[in-house]
This record gives C-alpha cells, structure tokens and sequence, in this order.
C-alpha cells in the first residue's frame, strides 16, 4: 500500500519543485506570493519580505516541503511525507494539481469555513491552501 501512492508522493515533490524556482525568480509576481507563505509558514523566522527575497537564492527544496507540510497542519515534511504515502491515491494531491484540473481562474477565500460557505450557494470543490482556501468550479 506504500508504494501505491508514490505518484501522490511525486506530485508534491513536483509542487515544491516549482515553488522553489517561483521562490527564486526574478519576477515578484511569482515569487512574493511563495515567499509569504514561507514567512506564514514560519519556515524563515526574524526575517523581513524583502530580506528573504534579497537572499532568495539561499531557500532550498527542503524549505518548500517543510511549507507544503506546515500548511497541511504537520510538523514536518517527513510526517506529512507518511500521511501521504498512507491516504488513499488521489486524496490528498497539492493545490497546483487541483488548479490544473480547472483550468480558469478559481474564487480565493482568506478561511476554508467561507470558502465552504460560498459551495454552499454556489456549488465547487475547497482546495486549501495554506491558511486561505480556493474553490475550484465542479466541471
């Protein structure tokens, strides 16, 4: 059963691959976006945005993992790691898969609880992310 999810395992390894080089580009508007979740994180503590963006050639995989991990309610990327390999294939995928999947813009909440109340009226699926949550149209 371990095995079974190493896609899963895969896609979040791609996730923290991309944002790693979002991180690190030269572009604010790939990069701030990922260097706030970080800092939301606490992944990089006594560090302001634009120090962490000066030095954001020094942030590496295991800072993006250890994020994806944070923002799923783990310690840890090797907990979260464990989860993954555990739940059921298909289950627990990054946001960027989900947003793949729509292919349009998607309705952003600052709280998975409005997000959840907007399907409530309005139809969709909530994609976490982070503290905020996005609600990707049902197709």
């Amino acid at each position: 059963m371990r095995h079974q999810n190493n896609l899963d395992l895969q896609l979040w390894l791609r996730e923290a691959k991309f944002l790693q080089k979002a991180a690190q580009s030269d572009s604010l508007a790939q990069s701030l976006p990922v260097l706030r979740r970080l800092l939301e994180s606490k992944i990089f503590t006594d560090i302001t945005l634009p120090e962490l963006k000066r030095h954001s050639a020094s942030i590496q995989r295991k800072h993006l993992l250890h994020m994806l991990a944070a923002e799923n309610g783990w310690s840890c990327w090797a907990d979260f790691k464990k989860i993954v390999s555990a739940a059921p294939k298909g289950t627990l995928l990054p946001y960027s898969t989900e947003r793949l999947d729509a292919g349009y813009l998607v309705q952003w909440f600052s709280s998975v609880s409005e997000a959840q109340r907007y399907t409530e009226q309005h139809s969709g699926k909530v994609v976490k992310v982070g503290s905020q949550a996005a609600v990707v149209p049902e197709q």
